[in-house]
């Protein structure tokens, strides 16, 4: 004589169930839509429709000629900001950096000597450049070509890293789609997130009569 009532309890549950996730999408959904729709709205916000890349290709990816990218991007980045880091106006950006080519092949240079690497590399400025598609973050950044400083080390085949030197937006690395200065989580913090999602889980399967 119980089982009926037992089956009726644990369908009210599970109706209960469905009304409460039912109400959780519907609040959430809308949600969503307006993120997507502001992310549009937003999408190049981050790069200016005038801008000024550095896009440094490496030899290999091999790690010790991805370590000499590195050091030439934190070489050639020092160096540009000190030019444009006052500047307000992309005409005269455009013009420092461009006289400015030989001292960067000069920085080059000295990386590849200090590294005891001889080997051949070019540096270029031009409308041009070929960039690939790059997402960070909430931003999206399609492929095509912009103007920008090309410097490609040896047979320039292995991965590449580049970002905006004008506005200097060189703190963000788009190499790894992450901010530099973004602070990882704590770990105590993912952890009690996880027992969190957890507890939440055996309690609806408990209640359920699903565990």
């Amino acid at each position: 004589m119980n089982k009926p009532t037992e089956q009726g309890d644990m369908t009210m549950r599970k109706l209960v169930f469905f009304v409460f996730i039912s109400i959780i999408l519907f609040f959430t959904f809308p949600a969503i839509g307006e993120t997507l729709t502001q992310n549009e709205d937003e999408e190049f916000q981050v790069i200016p429709d005038e801008a000024i890349r550095l896009r440094i290709l490496a030899n290999s990816d091999d790690e010790s000629d991805q370590d000499i990218k590195h050091l030439v991007r934190d070489e050639v980045n020092k160096e540009i900001t000190t030019w444009v880091e006052t500047m307000t106006d992309i005409d005269e950006a455009r013009d420092r950096i461009q006289n400015g080519i030989p001292e960067i092949e000069t920085i080059v240079d000295e990386v590849l000597h200090e590294e005891g690497k001889s080997r051949d590399y070019q540096v270029e400025y031009g409308e041009n450049v070929t960039f690939p598609t790059k997402v960070y973050g909430d931003f999206l950044y399609p492929a095509g070509e912009y103007e920008a400083v090309l410097i490609t080390l040896g047979e320039g085949e292995g991965a590449n890293w580049w970002c905006v030197l004008f506005p200097p937006l060189c703190f963000l690395d788009f190499d790894n789609g992450t901010s530099v200065a973004q602070a990882d989580e704590e770990p105590d913090q993912k952890e009690e997130k996880e027992d969190d999602e957890v507890e939440v889980k055996f309690f609806l399967f408990d209640w359920l009569g699903w565990s």
